[in-house]
């Protein structure tokens, strides 16, 4: 049975019935995924689930869809293997009803070939993008982008050497992680742009200021008499500014916390990638 066929069991009932099928359907496909290994469970609802929930329940084209999520699946820094298990998730929740119960049994091999192929050249196209250029800035929230962080880092290391001075001494990581699992759709991004609005507030200096997945950004910033100060007044303005949107109500407290730079380079780079999927 195909995806599509199987989803007219989602599109049955009056349109009142249909926020409701969106919640359960996303709801058992996140339940399902995570139970087939997905890692971080912050980065996996972002605003393409929703989209692909959408398809499922209106029995719109998924093809389009998917290959949207496989994109951004590829962005924030999910393996091709984590995307299509995610998907043969998806696909075995809609193709046994809820009312079964129990846990069902992800099997990429039972996906179909057509969708399988939409989520996998979707993601190498993210994928070789970022390697074909590196742009500087995230357009959404005018922060730079993960790549142009780690490329400061690596200047930032090398300049240490040049000059004489260790960048742990001198350089923090300055991590502000927002937990949206309540939060979907558009308010997540929304949210994120309102952490890149209070950050380049607070930190006006040259900073290198980025975002590195769906709810994480830092700031590349020195460690200076200031910093705790600084620190504070990002954490109380991005609760502020959370606390005012009724959309953002889902949205938990955001973790903000230092992180001291390594000593290798290596291990810096290390940790922006632990960062991203803590």
């Amino acid at each position: 049975m195909s995806v599509r066929e199987a989803g007219s069991r989602w599109h049955r009932g009056d349109a009142d019935g249909t926020d409701r099928q969106l919640r359960v359907l996303r709801a058992r496909w996140r339940t399902a995924s995570l139970a087939a290994g997905w890692r971080f469970p912050n980065d996996w609802g972002v605003p393409e689930v929703d989209e692909v929930c959408a398809s499922v329940v209106t029995e719109a084209e998924l093809a389009g869809a998917l290959a949207e999520l496989g994109r951004a699946r590829a962005r924030s820094g999910a393996g091709l293997e984590e995307t299509l298990t995610d998907l043969a998730a998806l696909h075995a929740v809609v193709t046994n009803p809820a009312e079964v119960g129990g846990l069902v049994a992800p099997d990429p091999d039972a996906t179909p070939s057509r969708l399988l192929r939409a989520v996998a050249v979707a993601w190498a196209d993210a994928t070789l993008g970022d390697l074909r250029g590196v742009e500087p800035g995230e357009s959404l929230t005018g922060l730079a982008t993960e790549e142009y962080l780690r490329i400061r880092l690596g200047e930032l290391y090398r300049l240490g050497r040049r000059k004489g001075f260790h960048p742990a001494d001198r350089y923090v990581l300055l991590v502000v992680t927002l937990d949206l699992t309540e939060v979907a759709g558009w308010p997540r991004l929304m949210a994120m742009i309102l952490v890149g609005d209070v950050l380049r507030s607070v930190f006006d200096g040259g900073e290198t200021l980025a975002v590195i997945g769906p709810s994480v950004a830092v700031v590349l910033a020195e460690r200076d008499a200031a910093l705790p100060k600084r620190t504070f007044e990002a954490r109380m303005r991005i609760a502020d500014r959370l606390a005012v949107d009724p959309d953002l109500r889902g949205a938990r407290r955001a973790e903000v916390r230092v992180e001291r730079l390594p000593c290798a380079e290596e291990a810096a780079q290390s940790l922006v990638h632990a960062v991203r999927r803590a």
